[in-house]
């Protein structure tokens, strides 16, 4: 689909009056900080706002900056992400500071760029290009769930479910970015998103890449949060029996999630007992 003018002025002045009146208002979006924009990003993958602004906070008066980050100890990094949920996240952002920390003696700049960003671990290309974006201002194109749920709403709105594919969507991103701000035209996608989905049914689920998040209770997520809980309070370690008792959690299910993360080396077993790696 390739947009004429006046369409694509149109929907621009849409987005834009809707900000402009509606605009919502968050700590990150007052600093062009790119270690700052980096915690938020990763913070708000998968996550409520509300449930992120005052771990956000808090983050930034433990962890003011990148060599602060690198040099924290993981339970501590992992204490303090507790209840944001997906702690592989907390794991990835420390190890990213790590190596950022290297850059930023090696060459006294942070990366700009979307492909030294997506090289860090964990970021990804969203990520990269939203920090991009939201640090230095550049004209990147990037696609989120308030992003996604926009673009159907004004371009496909006689779709039918599951049927709006991603690269359609970043083609009319492109053609429609405003360049002259990007920052600013990003969050006022982000808001416009947001407030579409109390009003109408989420345009969202006409996409392709559209999917219900799993329930809590019960899940591989909430095994996975009671042992990074235990384990950040307990120097010693915690066995999984005793954890299982503690949280009432199924202990195969315990079983499984502490396997998982082992692999990805957060914890670590010493016999019987588990400990933050």
């Amino acid at each position: 689909m390739t947009l004429d003018t006046e369409k694509t002025a149109e929907f621009c002045r849409s987005i834009l009056d809707f900000y402009e009146r509606e605009g919502r208002d968050f700590p990150w979006r007052h600093t062009v900080n790119p270690y700052e924009i980096l915690v938020s990003e990763i913070m708000l993958q998968q996550t409520q706002t509300e449930r992120v602004l005052p771990k956000y906070l808090a983050w930034l008066e433990r962890f003011p900056d990148v060599e602060s980050l690198a040099a924290a100890p993981l339970a501590d990094v992992l204490a303090l992400w507790s209840g944001l949920g997906y702690n592989r996240r907390a794991r990835f952002l420390h190890e990213a500071a790590k190596r950022l920390n290297l850059i930023l003696k090696e060459t006294g700049r942070f990366p700009d760029t979307p492909e030294a960003l997506d090289a860090l671990p964990g970021i990804g290309p969203y990520t990269a290009r939203a920090v991009c974006t939201f640090a230095f201002n550049k004209p990147e194109v990037f696609i989120e769930t308030n992003i996604r749920s926009v673009y159907i709403f004004f371009f496909f709105p006689d779709a039918a479910g599951r049927e709006v594919k991603d690269t359609d969507l970043l083609y009319l991103i492109e053609q429609t970015l405003y360049r002259e701000n990007p920052r600013l035209w990003y969050y006022a996608l982000m808001d416009y998103g947001a407030a579409l989905k109390k009003k109408v049914e989420n345009p969202s689920r006409k996409s392709r890449h559209y999917t219900k998040q799993s329930r809590f209770e019960g899940s591989l997520r909430q095994a996975r949060g009671a042992i990074i809980r235990c384990l950040v309070n307990s120097a010693s370690g915690c066995a999984l029996y005793d954890i299982a008792q503690k949280e009432n959690i199924n202990p195969e299910l315990l079983e499984k999630a502490a396997c998982a993360l082992a692999a990805e080396k957060i914890i670590s077993a010493d016999g019987q007992l588990y400990r933050i790696s």
